[in-house]
């Protein structure tokens, strides 16, 4: 079955496979299109756009920015950037030495908590200059601390848990505005991450529109079927894209598959030449 998955994540972020072979697991899910979205780094675009090329999967430059939103995160997808745009790549690299302020005060957390690890450790798992929790996840797996991301996020990192810090993060505004400058197309991740009300998002996303929000991400692997429903309906009502993706990670999201994530999920092929048209625009 033909289908396209276009929020992903590899090595080069908090994924746990490198480009090539997350693109191969595409080609057996019957991915024909897809973008790698890395968290605040693109330097996996090369190797993703090589392996496509081999298997004839279509890859589209991605990025997944996260911005502050009510002192939670929020996430902003973005398409079709220019990966070697000076001002973006600049914002990138400010993101992710936010990430290594951040993090070793959450291992000096977790240390006074009694667990034994280290920043370098870490680091050496990651083997990125994107380093987030979800590494500090896998280490903390590795050492038997916790048996599963999951587990780390709901007992130690997530917000409001003993070893939680929050990281400088742009409004979504700025985010989008990043995106947009960029070339590249912005568009709500996971709406059903966002703790809102139904009204309370869609005042949300009228204000992002506002701000240059060109999509939602209305397919997700964890929507149900009456989020996915009401996600539709606020795309509708504000002339918003529609768009979806697996959130393939691996290791941290084990239940997450590319291409169909819990395994009902489809995101169709004509989505994509909408997206297209609103890339060409910019």
């Amino acid at each position: 079955m033909r289908r396209i998955d276009l929020h992903l994540h590899t090595t080069h972020s908090d994924g746990s496979l490198p480009p090539a072979q997350v693109l191969a697991l595409a080609k057996k899910a019957g991915v024909t299109a897809l973008a790698i979205t890395d968290h605040d780094i693109m330097d996996g675009l090369p190797e993703a756009m090589q392996a496509g090329a081999q298997l004839g999967i279509e890859v589209i430059p991605g990025i997944e920015i996260s911005s502050r939103y009510n002192d939670e995160e929020l996430h902003i997808l973005g398409y079709f950037l220019d990966s070697q745009d000076d001002r973006l790549r600049g914002r990138l690299a400010q993101l992710r030495a936010n990430r290594h302020k951040r993090n070793p005060l959450i291992i000096v957390k977790l240390n006074e908590l009694g667990m034994g690890l280290t920043y370098e450790e870490v680091r050496a798992l990651a083997g990125t200059e994107s380093v987030g929790r979800p590494h500090i996840a896998r280490v903390l797996m590795v050492k038997g601390y916790v048996q599963s991301a999951k587990e780390a996020f709901d007992r130690f990192l997530a917000y409001g848990k003993p070893a939680y810090v929050p990281r400088e993060l742009p409004d979504p505004v700025v985010a989008i505005a990043w995106i947009r400058e960029a070339r590249g197309v912005p568009v709500l991740a996971h709406p059903g991450w966002v703790k809102e009300t139904e009204s309370g998002l869609l005042a949300l996303c009228e204000r992002l529109k506002a701000a240059g929000l060109a999509g939602v991400e209305v397919h997700y692997s964890t929507h149900k079927r009456a989020q996915t429903t009401e996600y539709l309906n606020i795309a509708r009502r504000l002339d918003l894209l529609v768009t979806g993706g697996s959130d393939y990670h691996g290791i941290t999201k084990p239940d997450i598959e590319v291409g169909i994530g819990r395994g009902s999920l489809k995101v169709p092929e004509k989505l994509l030449e909408p997206l297209k048209k609103a890339a060409a625009v910019n």
